[in-house]
């Protein structure tokens, strides 16, 4: 029953740069980890990263890896993706999802049926 509200999508240029926010309801949020999928126009859905809430440990998709990086805000129940030097295969609805689930491989958390709650999603548009 948690709401989580993606924002922060938009268009940018090859190499730039783009900060994703995904902000949940409830004073008593406390989720195990808080991932990130993608969905580009035709395609499945795809894993992008996932991080534990306390920020200590993450996973990133070979795709990602060096270029994004998640990071929370626990005080203020928010999870977010920087996304840098970006490429035009990086267009895509991007969605949180959080897990509370505790689990002994953070890799698990790269399949998206592992997760309780998304968000609405966000468009990530980047041109050539």
């Amino acid at each position: 029953q948690v709401q989580l509200v993606d924002s922060g999508g938009g268009l940018a240029h090859t190499g730039g740069s783009l900060r994703l926010s995904c902000a949940a309801s409830g004073r008593t949020f406390s989720p195990y980890a808080m991932g990130w999928f993608r969905q580009a126009p035709g395609k499945e859905r795809e894993f992008v990263g996932v991080s534990t809430w306390s920020g200590g440990s993450a996973y990133y998709a070979d795709s990602v890896k060096g270029r994004f990086t998640i990071s929370t805000d626990t005080a203020k129940n928010t999870v977010f993706l920087q996304m840098n030097s970006l490429k035009p295969e990086d267009t895509a609805v991007y969605y949180c999802a959080a897990d509370i689930h505790r689990i002994v491989r953070l890799t698990t958390l790269a399949s998206q049926a592992e997760y309780d709650d998304w968000g609405q999603g966000t468009q990530v548009t980047v041109s050539s």
